[in-house]
């Protein structure tokens, strides 16, 4: 990632801000509820945490490797901040005035298991590097060419990566290996819908991230056309 612009900067902390906020959100949401998207019973905050990938897939079409790396260790030190900020309330004696709420809602709400956020943790640093290694290693393959492809293919893969990791660590048990590999598929498949419904949001943040800071991307070209049609040449 050579020289940053001072467009640049603004970009990368605008995208920053908002993957530490949807990582942040999607690690505090999965241990207090279950949703349903269409057919899929899956953690609250998968949609959350499925928009990390795009913005790594964005950043790394844009800055490389190295910039999308940043964007995920950065996001890391927010998820320990998260649990450091917790932990102080947590031990600070809750202050006795009238008609406050209990402090048991309070550890209802943002003191979730250890285990899901060990968990969580571990599924984000293996399949976000991942997702990483196998965006640019397409890109490679392709040319930069075919965006559309990169995107879905790198994300499919890692999303099914964290769906297996996360699951298991957090939920999983011997006693009930159906219903974990039952919670692994439908939180994937989940994920694989949304990744494919955000393609275009990929396309049209390298477009505009391109355009405002006059930057060609990391390796010398983007391509910002739409994917083709199913019976279309590429």
């Amino acid at each position: 990632m050579d020289r940053l612009s001072d467009r640049d900067l603004m970009v990368l902390l605008i995208l920053s801000g908002m993957f530490g906020a949807a990582l942040v959100y999607a690690n505090i949401s999965a241990g207090i509820k279950f949703i349903q998207i269409l057919w899929f019973v899956v953690p609250a905050g998968t949609i959350a945490y499925a928009i990390t990938f795009t913005i790594t897939d964005v950043v790394d079409e844009i800055y490389g490797r190295k910039g999308a790396l940043f964007i995920v260790w950065g996001g890391l030190a927010a998820e320990l901040v998260m649990l450091l900020l917790i932990g102080v309330d947590k031990l600070l004696p809750p202050a006795a005035i009238p008609n406050a709420p209990p402090p048991s809602l309070y550890d209802q709400v943002f003191t979730p298991q250890f285990r899901i956020v060990a968990a969580s943790i571990i599924a984000y640093l293996v399949s976000q590097h991942h997702d990483v290694w196998a965006f640019l290693k397409l890109k490679e393959l392709t040319g930069g060419r075919h965006l559309w492809i990169r995107n879905n293919a790198s994300t499919i893969v890692s999303q099914l990566i964290d769906s297996a990791i996360f699951i298991t660590l957090a939920f999983g048990s011997l006693d009930a290996i159906g219903a974990t590999v039952n919670m692994i598929v439908s939180m994937w498949l989940a994920k694989v819908l949304i990744a494919a419904l955000d393609t275009p949001l990929v396309y049209a943040g390298v477009s505009l991230v391109s355009r405002f800071t006059g930057r060609l991307g990391a390796g010398g070209r983007v391509t910002t056309t739409l994917p083709p049609p199913v019976n279309g040449s590429s």
